[in-house]
């Protein structure tokens, strides 16, 4: 899981350093050590100097008091920990304000002194109020903080989240409250995150790199609840039918699943026998699966590497699930080419405009100049995975050869990237665009006052093939 975690009371004795600093100033000042310990905060009513000379104090201080920081008991013993668990550390302080003249270089320096292991570290402005927003654009799990007001934010934005106790947070509040790092720590590895519930819709024998997406998703069902895979229509001019390839995704499916041991009982469902473009609008298997786990879960995934087929097929037999999905669709190429002559696009760009016009969430991964980067050999996979399993013998023997294309050292495994983004989005730049209609000749016509909708626009490859690789090795 990824864990964000404040630093100031939650990992430094901010509070006992800020108290000290400025009792040590009102005997400076020449006041009594009388003062209001029931104020509402160190700087706001507790000492008698006036508004102006506890501002003036404080920010011609701060740096000073922040650098002298210590560490709370444990937290370094139990970060290490969750480290070790396999989660990943993110540092989100709010000390990116005018009270700072190096926020970033300061707080690293910091870290690195106490020898704190994080993975990524984020200054937001604590004035701002918006901590949340990095929180769940960072995909955040859990994240630990002493302000309430902060805690029912990102409980409010679908985060857990844990208020570090201090005595200026003890109002009545329903946020789970810890005491130390060792509570922190419990209460993190009982945690049980909910599954995500996913679809994944394949034309699994086309090419080889739905292999590589479906055995990566497989590998990854700590974060995926996998409803159903289902058989998205492809053919070969000349060479196969929809039918055919239809089958030889089938058995494909099924032969991927026994090496990694998932039980296919009403899991795979073969789809659409032609194209929606050519006129089919028939019943099948895959259509009225992806309705009817619509409908019973409250939010479903679906995740489109083929042909959109199915999925606009089964949003236009039964409309309503379009408020119960959210569709990640590999497919077309990025707004800076002159057409969308893909695979996955091509085959049937009636069910495109179906899906596009719907108003369905929806995010597109592009081919060309996105998942087009996520380019690997046989060297590499060589190295990584072979004699790992037969799966993996088989995936470098299928990505040597894929049985349309010939022998190639290098190929794309561009499937792989809809796998990823639903593990991990911070891999991933993307905007919000309004929907785009498609042109006669394929190209997108760019709106102003649709629908908006996710255009992914740049991929961090290594870190998916960091991952992809770690996870089929394993």
């Amino acid at each position: 899981m990824k864990i964000g975690i404040d630093i100031d009371n939650v990992i430094s004795n901010f509070n006992d350093e800020l108290f000290r600093e400025f009792m040590k100033h009102n005997k400076e000042l020449g006041f009594s050590d009388e003062i209001n310990y029931g104020a509402e905060y160190i700087t706001h009513g507790m000492f008698n100097w006036g508004d102006d000379e506890v501002k003036t104090f404080y920010k011609n201080n701060i740096e000073r008091i922040m650098r002298n920081l210590n560490l709370i008991s444990g937290a370094k013993e139990y970060i290490d920990k969750l480290k070790n668990d396999g989660h990943s550390i993110y540092i989100i302080t709010g000390r990116n304000n005018p009270d700072y003249k190096n926020p970033f270089g300061d707080t690293e320096k910091w870290l690195k002194e106490k020898g704190i292991n994080y993975d990524k570290l984020i200054l937001t402005n604590s004035k701002m109020n918006n901590k949340d927003k990095y929180c769940v654009d960072n995909n955040i799990d859990i994240m630990i903080d002493d302000s309430i007001h902060i805690c029912n934010n990102c409980i409010n934005s679908g985060i857990v989240a844990l208020i570090m106790d201090t005595p200026y947070n003890r109002e009545a509040t329903d946020i789970q409250r810890v005491y130390n790092w060792e509570e922190i720590y419990s209460f993190i590895t009982n945690f049980k995150k909910e599954k995500v519930n996913v679809i994944l819709d394949t034309d699994t024998y086309n090419e080889c790199d739905d292999q590589f997406a479906l055995a990566y998703m497989l590998k990854s069902q700590d974060m995926f609840n996998v409803e159903a895979i289902t058989i998205a229509p492809y053919s070969k001019e000349g060479r196969e039918s929809v039918k055919e390839g239809l089958k030889k995704s089938y058995d494909e499916v099924l032969k991927i699943c026994k090496w990694l041991d998932f039980d296919t009982s009403s899991k795979v469902f073969v789809g659409s026998t032609d194209y929606i473009s050519k006129g089919y609008n028939g019943e099948n298997d895959a259509v009225n699966k992806i309705i009817e786990i619509s409908l019973r879960n409250e939010k479903t995934y679906i995740l489109g590497i083929g042909a959109i087929t199915n999925i606009a097929l089964a949003i236009k037999k039964e409309p309503s699930i379009i408020n119960k999905i959210e569709i990640i669709w590999l497919g077309g190429h990025s707004l800076l080419q002159d057409d969308n002559l893909e695979f996955n696009f091509r085959q049937d760009v009636e069910a495109v405009k179906i899906v596009l016009r719907s108003k369905v969430k929806l995010t597109i991964i592009p081919c060309k100049n996105v998942a087009s980067n996520l380019l690997t050999s046989i060297y590499e996979l060589n190295h990584y995975l072979k004699d790992k399993s037969p799966l993996c013998n088989y995936l470098i023997e299928r990505f040597h050869n894929d049985g349309y294309h010939g022998i190639k050292e290098r190929r794309r495994i561009w499937d792989v990237s809809a796998i990823a983004y639903m593990i991990n989005k911070t891999w991933f730049h993307s905007k919000k665009i309004s929907t785009p209609e498609i042109n006669a000749d394929t190209s997108w016509k760019m709106t102003e006052d649709n629908n908006k909708i996710t255009m992914v626009n740049y991929i961090d490859v290594n870190c998916v093939f960091n991952d992809l690789f770690k996870k089929l090795s394993s």
